[in-house]
């Protein structure tokens, strides 16, 4: 019985997840109207994805359904930081800075923010991985992914993400005036 349900979960998760990647990178289309930004944004994913892989390797589990589970929370939150760092980008390039010191500025200001948001979530599950009693086995997973993806993806949003900014807008600031896209 327990081998058909988590046969049966592990089914369902490869319908949700893709899913869910999707419903996300709609919802960044949204919020942003561009593709480029909803793109920037989303590469956030896959840098958290492989810490979260990293850290279950480096702690000896495997991947289960609770890691899978683990895998669709860090990809909202590994969103989060990328989200708050481009839209405060894209603020200070529609007031009218240039694209290097918005990127500079728009870093700087949203340093604390993304780790503060990084540090919050990561001590939170840091019960859940260190657990040892009932249900341990589900929780530690799960928090384990979510942590080393999240410790991962906060190096991107910090540093590869206003470097990728810069390429994929520099366009934008040829064709525009001072830097906005006119």
């Amino acid at each position: 019985g327990q081998f058909e349900q988590m046969i049966s979960a592990r089914k369902r998760l490869q319908i949700v997840a893709p899913i869910t990647l999707l419903l996300i990178f709609l919802l960044l289309f949204t919020t942003f109207g561009s593709i480029k930004d909803a793109m920037l944004v989303f590469t956030g994913i896959p840098l958290a994805l492989t810490g979260g892989v990293v850290s279950l390797w480096l702690r000896g589990i495997p991947l289960s359904i609770s890691a899978g589970v683990g895998f669709i929370a860090l990809s909202g939150v590994a969103v989060l930081n990328g989200l708050v760092m481009i839209s405060f980008i894209n603020k200070l390039r529609t007031e009218g800075h240039r694209l290097d010191t918005a990127i500079l500025q728009g870093s700087i200001t949203r340093l604390r923010p993304v780790l503060m948001t990084a540090l919050v979530a990561s001590l939170g599950f840091l019960p859940m991985a260190l657990a040892t009693g009932t249900g341990a086995e589900v929780q530690r997973p799960l928090a384990t992914v979510v942590i080393g993806g999240i410790l991962s993806s906060t190096i991107l949003t910090l540093v590869v993400l206003p470097v990728l900014y810069c390429i994929f807008h520099r366009s934008d600031s040829v064709d525009g005036v001072n830097g906005v896209n006119g």
